[in-house]
């Protein structure tokens, strides 16, 4: 396969992965809706949450650049069960809670007021990003080993068990248990760009958090990125083609994809031979290094491998200009040096 690590790992630090800018940004953001959460809680007179917890692929940091800024941010928020009481003394429902925390977070200053989803609280910004506000309840139960506690999620379907924190210590696990835990998060990263790479794809293909899921089971660590990402690419779809079933890794009897047939892990199967089909000329014998890009800026649907090697062709016409310039400078001063130790200048 034509060598192209170099430019793969480049296009993912300066395309894929988000700026530390972009970071800081998100950051303040979702500590603006946490003061903001806080003192209409507060205001209200509502239950004062017992603690935040960043969930998803904000906490996994597997999100990828969008030129749309189409950013989901999950922070979860935290009640007790006991504090989550009524008007009337009864216990909230789930959809009560959603709505404590709409209202509450709603300071009238969004152009597009802040919604009930039907498992978080939606909070819109008018670059396009939004923050998801999913609710939860702590549980504490009494048992004769002690007490026991666990957290629910606030669905639509009631009070579900649920922690935010489960994704999160799965991916970090199966990121240490790899045999490169920061490349299976890049390449993560790169596979989930890939799926959002057009348009078109958006509604009808696998989740980012599905394809995190198929990352972190089939991730090929390889010292060349080019390869890690290629080999990862072929194990998924040959995983795929085998069974298009994606459990939820911390929801035993819970899937990602819908029956045996779900359609989006079909279209991401069916994406990703597309793409490892786009590659074939890599192993060509006679492929050149500009086919090569050219494959890669089709895969991503992108010109910036194209745009590398222009800089690359630009700068190699560019040094010998810049050699020859340097070498007239040196021996010119060298010329000078020696009439000047010879005692022939002007005011000699």
């Amino acid at each position: 396969m034509f060598d192209c690590a170099v430019d793969v790992r480049a296009y993912h630090d300066q395309d894929v992965t988000l700026p530390k800018s972009e970071q800081d940004a998100m950051r303040d953001r979702r500590d603006s809706n946490r003061r903001r959460l806080r003192n209409g809680l507060d205001k209200a007179g509502k239950p004062k949450p017992i603690e935040f917890v960043k969930q998803g692929s904000y906490a996994m940091k597997t999100m990828c650049r969008d030129p749309d800024n189409d950013y989901d941010i999950d922070d979860g928020v935290y009640f007790h069960k006991k504090d989550l009481v009524g008007d009337r003394g009864a216990e909230m429902t789930s959809l009560q809670a959603r709505w404590m925390v709409r209202d509450a977070v709603d300071d009238g200053k969004f152009k597009r007021a802040p919604e009930v989803r039907s498992n978080c609280v939606r909070v819109f910004y008018e670059k396009g990003y939004h923050v998801d506000l999913p609710v939860y309840r702590r549980v504490v139960t009494d048992t004769v080993f002690g007490e026991e506690v666990h957290h629910e999620l606030a669905a639509s379907s009631g009070w579900k068990r649920s922690d935010a924190r489960d994704v999160s210590d799965w991916y970090e696990d199966q990121r240490a248990a790899s045999a490169d835990g920061i490349q299976l998060r890049r390449i993560n990263r790169d596979l989930k760009k890939y799926a959002r790479s057009r348009y078109s794809w958006r509604g009808s293909i696998l989740s980012g958090f599905g394809i995190s899921v198929l990352t972190t089971e089939k991730f090929r660590a390889n010292d060349r990125e080019d390869r890690a990402l290629y080999d990862t690419m072929v194990a998924i779809r040959d995983r795929l083609n085998w069974n298009l079933v994606v459990a939820h890794p911390v929801t035993p009897g819970d899937t990602i994809t819908s029956g045996s047939d779900d359609a989006k892990a079909r279209c991401f199967r069916e994406k990703l031979t597309e793409a490892i089909d786009t590659l074939k000329p890599l192993f060509d014998a006679d492929c050149t290094r500009e086919k090569a890009l050219n494959c890669w800026d089709k895969v991503f649907a992108t010109t910036f491998f194209g745009e590398r090697l222009e800089e690359e062709q630009r700068a190699s016409v560019a040094a010998p200009a810049i050699i020859g310039s340097a070498a007239l400078l040196s021996a010119t001063a060298a010329a000078a040096s020696a009439v000047s130790s010879a005692g022939g200048g002007r005011h000699a």
